[in-house]
């Protein structure tokens, strides 16, 4: 007899799915991160409280996007910099892009930076948890879960704090992070390392490079997180590690699937999300609607380099609007610095642009992009070929593994040419290959039992009704080193083999002494006397 578990399973994720409301809501505590990823949260934000449940978005004064909004409460706590450092921070990161420095003056460069960047995001932090007044009314506020971005562990000291039970919501941690707090088996040689731009099919050298790659990452993220360790240690009041802190989450909500990501092993507690971002398609405006229909039969181009980069050189922004003069589709440029003198008519510029609603538009022939993780499952989800400009972070990562899939073409945006520009745009628009691989990918992304949206959503208040999921966590966590690769017990088993072949040699060679010993004795002695 088939088992109807799985039946079962999905009946309930269905019934849930349809379900107008939730039988009782609750108070969810969100600690969130500034930037893209406090923007990809937003709509489980509105769908949790759709759904009646109370959310309160604590963060930093000085945040950037972190605003008022009318489907959750937010309070602001006091840190010793303003909104402007942040934004300085933002803008750095963008303008860093773009200096064509010695790669040993880009070390030092990215290391000061991540120095920098890291007292900020930890002084924020050390506020937080310092604020007696706002610690008691969060106490006292009994929350059922809380949600947050462990990029920055400060929601999971506060969680452990308050004793809460966690949801983590992610694209993914460096160094390997996340798989090394949720014990996840991680294999170097078909597990390409973020950062490493190597696909699951590795070369003997590309191998080589993830080991290097996994034997030094560590001292970038000791430099990072050990701070927050030992601030965590002051606040519990006992010794913790940046692994104690990560692995005590409940659910594992990773902002990625198997179509965009390479297949590797995951543990029972992590729940894929990709493309979530990109559900929603809303009708584009008259202003928009105008520019895609003066287009013609050649379409349009969308071109966003994503929220961080404003501004680029003007030789290289010259360069880019050289390129898209030369080919016929009208393209779209998101783009808030200098207007290049060189700007074809072809090429509109605007300081913002409905980028999901203009892919999925019948016109789009490709699409421009950074290679964040939102631009990418855009692309995906609306089946539009991608010329890919990876800038920083997992970018690159992104970018090889639509490269690798045949879904676009990466070029380096330091290197590129306004030839190697035109050139690509014209093999994603007019090589039909590309738009059949993406075609194909969108439509693996979207076959699926359940909407991510949806089963996000789920397991927050699956944890939020069952405060916790504990019997999702593997017991892995509770072994040594040695007991999780099992070297004790290699180490037993070859004591006794080496034991018995020890007794057996001994038996042996007193055998053979028995045996051959007194022979060879008697011989020796008569050779002597006949002497």
């Amino acid at each position: 007899m088939v088992s109807q578990g799985p039946r079962l399973l999905l009946l309930g994720l269905l019934l849930y799915v349809f379900s107008p409301s939730v039988s009782h809501a609750g108070k969810l505590l969100l600690i969130p991160v500034d930037g893209s990823h406090w923007l990809s949260m937003h709509v489980i934000i509105q769908q949790l409280h759709q759904r009646g449940h109370d959310i309160l978005v604590v963060a930093p004064e000085a945040s950037v996007y972190i605003e008022e909004g009318s489907y959750y409460t937010l309070k602001k706590y006091p840190v010793p910099f303003q909104k402007e450092n942040v934004a300085a921070t933002f803008a750095e990161l963008g303008h860093a892009v773009f200096e064509n420095n010695p790669f040993l003056l880009r070390v030092i460069k990215t290391y000061k930076k991540v120095i920098r960047d890291s007292a900020l995001l930890l002084s924020a932090c050390t506020h937080l948890l310092q604020n007696a007044p706002l610690m008691t009314s969060l106490q006292e506020s009994h929350f059922d879960a809380l949600l947050t971005d462990p990029f920055i562990p400060c929601g999971t000291i506060l969680a452990q704090y308050l004793a809460l039970p966690t949801v983590y919501y992610l694209n993914a941690l460096p160094c390997s992070l996340d798989m090394k707090a949720t014990q996840c088996p991680n294999p170097l040689s078909y597990v390409p390392k973020l950062l490493s731009a190597n696909s699951d099919h590795m070369s003997f050298l590309q191998r080589v490079k993830n080991v290097l790659i996994a034997l030094t990452e560590n001292f970038l993220c000791d430099v990072v997180y050990s701070p927050y360790a030992a601030l965590a240690s002051e606040i519990l009041h006992k010794k913790v590690t940046v692994y104690d802190l990560l692995s005590s989450a409940s659910i594992w909500l990773l902002r990625t699937d198997f179509v965009k990501d390479y297949p590797r092993p995951i543990m029972p507690n992590i729940v894929f999300l990709g493309g979530m971002n990109c559900l929603e398609k809303k009708p584009i405006s008259q202003e928009f609607e105008a520019y895609v229909n003066a287009s013609g039969e050649h379409g349009i181009v969308v071109f966003s380099l994503g929220s961080m980069v404003s501004e680029i050189p003007e030789k290289k922004a010259m360069e880019i609007a050289e390129a898209l003069g030369r080919i016929p589709q009208t393209v779209l440029w998101r783009y808030t610095g200098s207007r290049p003198s060189n700007l074809a008519k072809n090429t509109i510029l605007v300081k913002w642009l409905p980028q999901n609603d203009l892919l999925g538009h019948p016109k789009a022939r490709a699409f421009i992009t950074h290679s964040g993780s939102h631009g990418i499952y855009e692309g995906i989800c609306n089946a539009v070929p991608m010329v890919m400009m990876p800038l920083f972070g997992d970018q690159m990562d992104n970018a090889k593994r639509m490269e690798t899939r045949g879904a676009g073409v990466t070029l380096n945006v330091l290197e590129m040419t306004a030839d190697d520009l035109e050139n690509a745009l014209k093999a994603v628009i007019n090589d039909k290959s590309y738009k059949e691989n993406v075609t194909r990918l969108s439509r693996l992304h979207k076959d699926r039992p359940i909407e991510p949206l949806d089963l996000a959503v789920f397991w927050v208040e699956f944890v939020m009704r069952h405060k916790g999921a504990p019997h999702l966590r593997p017991a892995a966590h509770d072994l040594t080193w040695y007991q999780y690769h099992s070297l004790d017990v290699i180490g037993f088993l070859l004591a006794i083999v080496l034991t018995v072949v020890f007794i057996v040699f001994k038996c042996c060679a007193y055998g053979f002494r028995k045996c051959f010993g007194k022979k060879g004795q008697v011989k020796k002695t008569h050779k002597s006397k006949t002497h």
